[in-house]
């Protein structure tokens, strides 16, 4: 069975009427030196024997960013299959117009962590941050850079967004 993630997808009508759209770069030491293929939809694994789809986006947006989503509404954009077909994700787009929109907003956002042993095979465990910055960017851009599983959902934004 495939693993099952969940995530919120943030939107935003800039001035010329251009759709962005916030993603996260990936942190720890395999994507410290990556862009194109490194960024990501504020998302996480899930059991849906023990939460919602929506309760486990909402959870991992607050862990992975330190904040709780914006309180507006949501669509369900739709569940998307990575290439492999070993990985689902449910994606959940809001309007995100005013969140995160100074450089005040972003500094204070306090990312959540993992620990894994680095370098490999040292023995030793070091703590990483799940997330090393986020950005508001143009679909355009978001399509390019966030990994290649994401990216129908990107599709599906604009679809839906027209």
């Amino acid at each position: 069975m495939a693993t099952m993630s969940a995530g919120i997808l943030l939107y935003r009508r800039e001035p010329d009427g251009a759709v962005s759209a916030l993603v996260a770069h990936m942190g720890g030491p395999f994507w410290a030196r990556r862009d194109e293929g490194a960024w990501s939809i504020p998302k996480g694994e899930f059991d849906p024997s023990q939460e919602s789809a929506w309760d486990a986006a909402a959870r991992e947006f607050r862990e992975e960013l330190g904040v709780a989503p914006p309180d507006v509404p949501y669509v369900e954009l739709g569940t998307f299959a990575y290439s492999s077909g070993a990985k689902t994700v449910t994606v959940f787009c809001g309007d995100g117009t005013g969140f995160l929109t100074s450089d005040a907003d972003r500094a204070a956002l306090v990312f959540g962590e993992f620990e894994m042993e680095w370098p490999p095979r040292s023995g030793r465990r070091q703590c990483f941050p799940e997330v090393d910055r986020v950005e508001w960017m143009p679909l355009s851009d978001a399509r390019r850079r966030v990994v290649a599983g994401q990216r129908s959902a990107l599709d599906a934004l604009e679809g839906l967004l027209g």
